[in-house]
């Protein structure tokens, strides 16, 4: 393993272990066993090696979500019993790598200010969209590109909610079956489903705001 190899490595197990602000480049030479002057002739700075050690777990991290969706076919299971099972999984798999999940989320906040890191992620995000698009969409969702890839944002939505509330509070965030049921009651209920606009209107063509809803107090 080289230097460049060694010091990635090492800087993913300081993001592990001490979060990326806690992290210095003190950190990295020792838990990588190189020194100082190899941050610099091989990635220029250390925020740019702890954007790449980032990147790196992110994708470590979205690895691990695919081996927890559903099978392709075989199964013998309903799509419901699929789902919840994926669900399980993706919860089982927090608890397994916490670390991994808190590095992967702290990408999103070094992204504002990190443009190209910014963009790779954007990027992972719109493969992960048609990867779950690919295994949980149905059959004749997946006919319709628009359609698959709002079902595959839609479940990566939850995902990254859920990824929250369950480090946040891992004894009360939702089940795999408390998702599935969700899902079941919302979708039964669109077709009633009418949005309480009492007190809210609209900017008309008079009003300089941008036609944003305002809500009346009076």
């Amino acid at each position: 393993m080289g230097h460049r190899e060694q010091l990635l490595a090492g800087a993913k197990r300081c993001l592990y272990e001490r979060g990326y602000a806690r992290t210095t480049a003190r950190d990295i030479v020792a838990a990588s066993g190189t020194n100082l002057a190899s941050i610099g002739y091989h990635f220029g700075s250390k925020e740019a090696l702890l954007n790449a050690a980032v990147m790196e777990a992110f994708e470590e991290w979205g690895e691990e979500l695919e081996r927890a969706m559903p099978g392709q076919g075989g199964s013998g299971e309903s799509g419901e019993e699929q789902l919840v099972a994926m669900w399980t999984r993706v919860t089982k798999s927090f608890q397994l790598h916490r670390p991994l999940l808190v590095a992967s989320i702290e990408a999103f906040a070094q992204a504002e200010h990190a443009p190209e890191l910014r963009k790779q992620l954007a990027d992972d995000y719109e493969r992960a969209r048609g990867a779950m698009a690919e295994f949980i969409a149905p059959g004749d969702a997946r006919e319709d590109n628009r359609v698959a890839r709002a079902v595959g944002s839609l479940h990566l939505a939850m995902l990254a909610g859920l990824s929250l509330q369950w480090l946040l509070d891992s004894e009360r965030a939702p089940t795999g079956q408390d998702m599935v049921d969700a899902l079941r009651a919302v979708s039964q209920g669109l077709g009633d489903f009418t949005p309480d606009v009492t007190g809210v209107t609209v900017a008309g063509d008079d009003d300089p705001g941008s036609g944003d809803p305002v809500v009346n107090e009076a």
